[in-house]
């Protein structure tokens, strides 16, 4: 008996995104944690040299949040996601490059924040951190438009609201980490990256939506978390 022939790109269902996914963010988790080094000390100043890099700290603080904050609501997207076709895949896929190289602007950051936090190198740094971390975020742009365009690639019973908010916080994203990084160039590279740290913070306790102004249950209440 022959088998029908398949022609063109076959949708498919998410199991197999999804486990790629997690691996991808696992690894991206890892290679942070890996820039937190024992730092070369004389005998007697090692507590020294373990204050001396602060900034691989804010830069492992700021950049864990970040992936951590992606991976919890990457499952809520893929929750909600039934089908996947060619332009969903390639969106997840765009978010998975920039969140595996997000190691290197922190590394970066981090080396050029100890050798001088005022200087030029401290202030392309961020710049740099600031451009990746955007990046991130239009990747999820990208994510919603293609549930825009197929809303069939969704289970039928998601909120109506939920591609239209989860757009405007992804631009939010891209629009903050964009000020940030101007702001660490113009005026101080450690404001940008308070910033960088704060982010996160700021997407995970709102991941259920902002307070509708009324009885402070966030807009569209029994969502589950959008993100950035």
């Amino acid at each position: 008996m022959s088998r029908t022939r398949l022609r063109g790109f076959s949708r498919s269902d998410t199991t197999r995104a999804e486990a790629f996914s997690d691996g991808v963010l696992a690894i991206a988790v890892t290679l942070l944690a890996l820039g937190l080094t024992d730092p070369p000390h004389r005998p007697g100043g090692l507590g020294r040299a373990l204050l001396a890099q602060w900034p691989a700290y804010l830069g492992y603080l700021a950049s864990f949040g970040y992936v951590s904050v992606i991976w919890l609501n990457h499952h809520q997207a893929f929750v909600r996601v039934r089908v996947m076709d060619r332009g969903l895949h390639a969106a997840n896929l765009l978010l998975l490059f920039t969140t595996a190289a997000l190691s290197f602007p922190t590394a970066v950051v981090a080396d050029a924040l100890r050798a001088d936090p005022a200087g030029s190198d401290a202030r392309a740094a961020v710049a740099l951190y600031a451009g990746l971390a955007a990046a991130m975020c239009l990747s999820w742009v990208a994510f919603y438009q293609q549930l825009a365009r197929r809303p069939e690639l969704l289970e039928p019973d998601v909120e109506d609201t939920y591609v239209r908010h989860g757009r405007l916080r992804s631009w939010a994203g891209a629009l903050a980490y964009g000020a940030a990084g101007l702001l660490g160039v113009l005026v101080a590279p450690l404001w940008a990256v308070a910033v960088f740290v704060a982010l996160p913070v700021f997407y995970f306790v709102t991941s259920e939506g902002l307070p509708d102004g009324r009885d402070g249950t966030p807009e569209g209440t029994g969502s589950r978390p959008l993100r950035c």
